[in-house]
Parts: C-alpha cells; sequence; structure tokens
C-alpha cells in the first residue's frame, strides 16, 4: 500500500469513527413545565388526585418514565409544577391524541375531562416548552438520599434582554457553568432552552439538594470556585441575563424522583 493510499485510509476510518459518534450521540430532549394554579386545598386536591392516579400512568404508558412533579417549599397552596420530558417535539405535539386514544386514561380521567364550568381542577395553567441544552441532552434523574420531604430542588429561569445576550447566557452552562455544577456536585436535573412561552427570551434550568442545607452550602462553595470566577468574567458573557428567579421546590409523594 502506497503511503498516499495508507493515509487515505486512516482518513477513511477516523471520518466513520466521527459519523458514528455523532449517530450514537443522544437527541437533545424537549421539556413541557407545565405550572398549575390552583384557588384553595380543594382543588389542589382534586388537581393532585388526578395527576397521581390518570395523569402519570398515561405519561408512563406512553413511554414517558421520568415525569416530576412539585410543590413550593414555602407552605403555599396556590402553585403544583409537573415537568415532563419528551423525546422529540413530534412527541410534545402528540400528547393529546395519546391520551384520547388511551381508554384507561379516559376511565381515570373521567371526572377530570368532564369536571364542570363552575367546578374545575384549576385556576390555570401555564405551558413552557424548552429543547434541552447540547452538552446536557437528556434530563438525568439525581440519586438523592435522606428523607423524600426534605428534598431540594432548585429551579431557576434567566431572562434575557436580547436573544444575542440569551444566546450568550446558554453558551455560558454549555462552555464551562455546566461542567463546574458537575464537579461541586450540583445533581442537574435538566437545562432547557425555552422554545414558547410567557417570559422570552429565556431559559430554566434545576439542581437538586438533600435538603436546605445542603442547598445552601453549594452554592456558597459555587460564589467561592476560582474557575466559575473566571468563567463569569469572561467579556463575552456580560450582561447575559436582566432578570433571574428562583424557585425552591418538594417533589411530591407520587413525582418520580
Amino acid at each position: 500500500m502506497t503511503l498516499r493510499y495508507f493515509r487515505l485510509a486512516i482518513w477513511l476510518l477516523v471520518l466513520a469513527g466521527a459519523v458514528q459518534a455523532i449517530a450514537s450521540a443522544p437527541k437533545r430532549e424537549f421539556y413541557q413545565l407545565k405550572i398549575y394554579h390552583v384557588r384553595d386545598a380543594n382543588q389542589k386536591s382534586r388537581l393532585e388526585t388526578y395527576l397521581q392516579k390518570a395523569y402519570l400512568p398515561a405519561l408512563h404508558r406512553a413511554g414517558i418514565k421520568q415525569v416530576g412533579v412539585f410543590v413550593p417549599n414555602t407552605g403555599a397552596d396556590s402553585l403544583l409544577y409537573v415537568l415532563t420530558p419528551f423525546k422529540s417535539a413530534d412527541q410534545f405535539s402528540a400528547l393529546s391524541e395519546t391520551l384520547m386514544k388511551d381508554k384507561q386514561y379516559n376511565t381515570d380521567a373521567a371526572e377530570y375531562i368532564n369536571a364542570p364550568f363552575d367546578q374545575p381542577y384549576y385556576s390555570r395553567f401555564e405551558s413552557v416548552l424548552m429543547q434541552a441544552f447540547a452538552t446536557m441532552p437528556t434530563l438525568v434523574t439525581p440519586g438523592l438520599t435522606g428523607n423524600r420531604a426534605d428534598r431540594v430542588y432548585e429551579l431557576r429561569s434567566y431572562e434575557a434582554a436580547t436573544e444575542k445576550l440569551h444566546e450568550a447566557k446558554v453558551a455560558q452552562f454549555n462552555n464551562g457553568e455546566l461542567d463546574i455544577f458537575k464537579r461541586l456536585g450540583f445533581n442537574t436535573v435538566f437545562c432547557g432552552q425555552v422554545q414558547a412561552g410567557g417570559k422570552m427570551p429565556n431559559m430554566y434550568y434545576m439542581t437538586s439538594f438533600t435538603d436546605k442545607a445542603d442547598r445552601d452550602a453549594h452554592w456558597k462553595a459555587f460564589g467561592a470556585d476560582p474557575a466559575w470566577k473566571t468563567l463569569n468574567s469572561l467579556p463575552e458573557y456580560a450582561h447575559n441575563f436582566m432578570r433571574a428567579d428562583t424557585y425552591l421546590l418538594h417533589p411530591t409523594a407520587y413525582s418520580d424522583y
């Protein structure tokens, strides 16, 4: 074999390996965050019964195994968060039809589906559609230990002044911030770039901790981390968000994680 053909063979092997790596890489998931608003404890109880007995089992039958259901840690009964991962945008858009064709769901959810206009299960709900970040393409279920009721799931959103600055914040996560979270043990659950929602341009992410003290200790370590200080001082990441919202949540007893 001549040197020319040897080099060509090596190049083809490298190219084949690259193609195989791209083909086998996990596809970026989509996430729906539903935020239910309820007016009183009775309405919340009815909604939770529907979620536990009808909605989550139907999603499980549809192949969606890791659905998170959370309540605020403040004790307020007015909000309920449901985080659902989808393998694709098509799976998300087909969900209503999937539920409609599920006979067991239609039986289990009959009272919810046919609720009278003056006895709804919620005051309203918000729906946010996100796509996973390139460096965290799929949801990761945290392996938390200890008392389930003490666990803290921290949901954060970052709104930016412009689309360009928003992309810079996403790039900051992809180019180092997520690595720092991993090294410091933040148990990141997901990172999602908002595709449709009431607040845009925006992104959400969720980290998780055994309890509030564990959460506070992690953020103290993060703020003092030299790699974070260096990353955050880079000019390309200046002013990459104008508003940050933090929601400290607890998992319900029937949440999948």
